[in-house]
């Protein structure tokens, strides 16, 4: 029997002894053809594929500029190669200890608080039985993540302010400027970020939590389950892959700081906690244009989130069973 004549088809009554059915194979489809088939599908994925092309890895060819001495005029091949001197620059600079510790410790702070608390949410308003008032808590709760960065920064500035700020009131009538104590920047930019991405994080876990069986909510009350039982058995347990997905996504973006709050909170006094890489790429590409410079520091930070995604996803598969890629 020719291999195109043993896949995956029954014929009764074929068998050579018994006269059972007998597994024959259907001829695989080329690549071509599966193409042909379905073209229209392939069609709609080329639009998307070519602008991911243009945008992402086309770009890349200007990696080389962390390698050059890069001058605008003179363009790609025009300016000398250097190698490494740009990251060697940055290795020994004096602030270069502090934007890396200070970089790590507001990324490592900020999951360590801010990563639990839509779970938490979640959890909480997945437990609501009254659809009108749930809907009001979550977008009581939705509303911070569209105010602007800007907006946010000056909120935070009006509420800290020395004088008449909220916080300040609600201490007693102090006059304590918090924008320039180096010890409360963290305390203030983790804090803020709660506030604002809380309440948006909750939808991809209520949206897997609206996947459950109403059917083992049942059964649980019926054995004499209490609700933080149910949350424990049944809620976690299935949030569980989610949670280890957006705990890889989280590491892999521990190098990346978001720079706008940082450069809109940072002042001259407080810079010894919120001087970071995204905002040093920043005054050396843009203030200083050092484009070599500041390419060869945005690629550092990069291959670290690399490192780190690759690391995290690793271990995740081996502990939990579930990984990114």
């Amino acid at each position: 029997m020719s291999k195109q004549a043993v896949k995956t088809r029954h014929a009764k009554g074929t068998g050579p002894e018994t006269g059972g059915p007998v597994a024959v194979a259907v001829p695989k489809k080329s690549l071509g053809r599966r193409i042909l088939q379905s073209w229209q599908l392939y069609a709609m994925l080329l639009i998307p594929v070519i602008i991911t092309i243009i945008y992402k890895y086309i770009p890349m060819y200007g990696i080389q500029i962390a390698f050059r001495d890069y001058k605008a005029s003179k363009g790609f091949f025009g300016s000398k190669w250097v190698g490494l001197q740009w990251f060697e620059q940055f290795f020994t600079a004096w602030n270069f200890k502090r934007m890396i510790v200070n970089t790590i410790k507001l990324s490592l702070y900020g999951l360590l608080w801010s990563f639990p608390v839509p779970i938490i949410l979640s959890l909480a308003i997945n437990q609501l039985r009254f659809r009108r008032f749930k809907r009001v808590v979550q977008t009581v709760l939705y509303a911070p993540h569209f105010i602007s960065i800007m907006v946010v920064c000056g909120m935070l500035r009006i509420f800290l302010s020395p004088y008449g700020g909220l916080i300040n009131l609600l201490m007693g009538g102090k006059h304590i400027d918090f924008m320039t104590e180096a010890s409360a920047f963290r305390t203030i930019y983790i804090a803020s970020g709660i506030w604002q991405d809380a309440g948006w994080g909750t939808i991809i876990y209520l949206a897997t939590l609206s996947a459950v069986d109403p059917g083992l909510y049942e059964a649980a009350k019926i054995d004499g389950a209490s609700m933080f039982q149910r949350i424990l058995h049944i809620d976690i347990p299935e949030l569980t892959p989610m949670i280890v997905l957006q705990l890889i996504m989280s590491a892999g973006g521990i190098m990346s700081v978001g720079f706008e709050k940082v450069f809109l909170l940072q002042t001259e006094l407080n810079k010894a906690t919120s001087d970071v890489i995204a905002v040093y790429v920043y005054e050396q590409g843009i203030g200083k244009q050092e484009y070599s410079l500041s390419t060869a520091v945005g690629l550092f930070n990069t291959v670290i989130n690399i490192i780190l995604l690759v690391v995290v996803n690793k271990i995740a598969k081996k502990a939990a069973d579930v990984s990114f890629v």
